[in-house]
């Protein structure tokens, strides 16, 4: 009975070491949120199932039919299995760690409750061969087990969103006084709050979502947990990834104020088309009342083509065109920042403004702060003052100088233009450059195309490149060669650790490095 007590000890410990990944992957996934989690899975059978699995499986199905002494190889199976993938766990190196949650907690406690069902048979066959059988069938399609106790969740998490949800309602509903902006678009949602919040705090109380808090759960969260009585300002960053999503949020929390930084092609393959993103986006700048506001680019073609179908008044933004209400210009970049003026067309003055960010991205965030700021009434002198307070926003374009080299860190979910914009910036930099990068996922059937572009647009400015996948790579690849670049200046790794002891092999003792570290997706997409 000590075997089988064992045994039964044994594959249970290895179920829980081995579903980690796949619990990872299922909340960087959004929990299933428009069946990601399954798109991931059947985007390579090695995550669905796993051949040591199914060889205990099928030794099972044959012990039942021979009814022989199994146990011991049993037992030695799943301790092998249990070693390889404790040291498998060890070596991984995980970019966005597994966050214990309640909700991970009552999907595990699920999870429990699908894996007791063998012993729910055992108990009426008495039959241990059948017990084995079902067991480790379970573990082999454990990721449907983890899909399935996500659906047996449903109900449950249902009731407690909407506990929350009316929860964060009844806050927002006391706290009256405190007026909403909210801010969304396909790049650029993250620095144009954090930035917004630099500016107005010089004057007024401001909260913003933390981090990149921009779902329904985020923004429930964002009130239950941190927003304050206090505030004059509550800036809520939205973002969707179909039509509708934002009307969503904008029901929930009622902005006064709307930013919509760019519409560009991020997510264009769960939006379905450039014109569901446009529409999605101004769903927004739609939802504002005639009393708010709402700030628009005017560069941005898909912005300023659009017809709006509320009365909410709006000011224009913009650096090359000049009809803006308020427009940079006469930009200066070096690797400590900007310097650039603004024109407020409707007074005729223009000032100067200097900040530690880099980008022209980054002046279209910084004017939607100063176009708000200056609606409120806030001073030249508090703007600048604002502007010049703003922090570097993290893996934003944010430069890390070391001893020998300085790393440009861009790593947060690259897009086309953003990704343009960082390759413009690296060009800014006299010494040797290399481009560190895995390409941009999420395009749809543009995908291809737009990475090939970027590897065209990388051979004009990078000394080398290192590439981090094989297959997600190939477009990039392709595009570097149809541009003739170099072979030997060409790196393909799979994993990013990597990249820095290729680094230290290519630097030179007579001029500085820059390192480009361009997108670094989330764990499920690692080869």
């Amino acid at each position: 009975m000590n075997y089988y007590l064992i045994s039964s000890f044994l594959i249970y410990l290895y179920v829980f070491i081995k579903q980690r990944k796949l619990l990872l992957s299922l909340q960087q996934n959004f929990y299933n949120e428009n069946n990601r989690y399954i798109k991931w899975g059947f985007g390579k059978i090695g995550r669905l199932f796993s051949i040591f699995d199914l060889i205990m499986f099928l030794g099972n199905i044959i012990v039942y039919f021979y009814q022989t002494d199994f146990l011991l190889y049993f037992n030695l199976w799943y301790l092998l299995l249990i070693v390889f993938y404790l040291e498998k766990r060890h070596k991984e190196q995980v970019k966005i760690p597994l966050k214990v949650t309640s909700r991970l907690k009552r999907l595990i406690v699920t999870i429990g409750v699908v894996y007791f069902i063998p012993i729910v048979v055992y108990y009426f066959t008495s039959n241990l061969y059948v017990y084995y059988i079902c067991l480790s069938f379970l573990v082999f399609i454990h990721f449907f087990v983890i899909y399935l106790a996500n659906i047996i969740n449903r109900p449950i998490e249902a009731y407690v969103f909407h506990y929350y949800k009316s929860k964060a309602m009844k806050k927002l509903v006391d706290m009256k006084y405190i007026e909403v902006i909210g801010i969304t678009g396909s790049y650029g949602k993250t620095s144009s709050k954090n930035i917004l919040r630099d500016i107005l705090s010089v004057k007024y109380n401001t909260f913003a979502t933390p981090k990149n808090y921009n779902t329904q759960y985020g923004l429930i969260l964002s009130i239950n947990n941190y927003l304050d009585k206090f505030e004059d300002f509550f800036i809520a960053e939205m973002g969707a990834f179909k039509k509708g999503r934002i009307k969503l949020l904008c029901d929930f929390v009622h902005p006064k104020y709307g930013i919509l930084t760019n519409i560009g092609t991020a997510h264009l393959e769960t939006f379905g088309s450039q014109e569901n993103i446009q529409k999605g986006k101004f769903e927004l700048i739609e939802s504002l009342p005639k009393d708010g506001l709402g700030i628009l680019n005017l560069d941005d073609p898909w912005q300023s083509s659009y017809q709006l179908k509320n009365d909410c008044p709006i000011l224009w933004i913009g650096i090359d065109n000049k009809k803006a209400d308020l427009f940079a210009h006469n930009i200066k970049m070096n690797s400590s920042g900007m310097t650039f003026d603004v024109t407020f067309k409707s007074i005729s003055k223009t000032h100067t403004f200097h900040t530690k960010l880099l980008g022209n991205a980054n002046i279209y965030n910084i004017l939607a702060g100063i176009a708000f700021g200056w609606h409120l009434g806030m001073s030249m002198k508090e703007l600048e003052q604002g502007v010049q307070k703003i922090t570097p926003i993290t893996h934003r374009l944010e430069l890390k100088n070391r001893v020998n080299d300085t790393i440009i860190d861009d790593a947060y979910n690259s897009n086309p233009i953003g990704s343009k914009m960082a390759l413009d910036v690296l060009n800014l930099m006299e010494g040797l450059r290399i481009v560190v990068t895995p390409g941009m996922i999420e395009l749809g059937s543009k995908q291809y195309d737009y990475n090939k572009e970027f590897g065209k647009q990388i051979s004009e400015v990078a000394d080398y490149v290192i590439l981090v996948g094989e297959e997600q790579t190939k477009p990039i690849l392709e595009g570097l060669k149809e541009a003739g670049y170099s072979d030997e200046k060409i790196q393909v790794i799979n994993d990013v650790v990597k990249a820095f002891q290729i680094i230290e092999t290519l630097k030179r003792k007579d001029i500085h490095t820059y390192i480009l570290l361009e997108n670094d997706l989330p764990d499920i997409y690692n080869e």
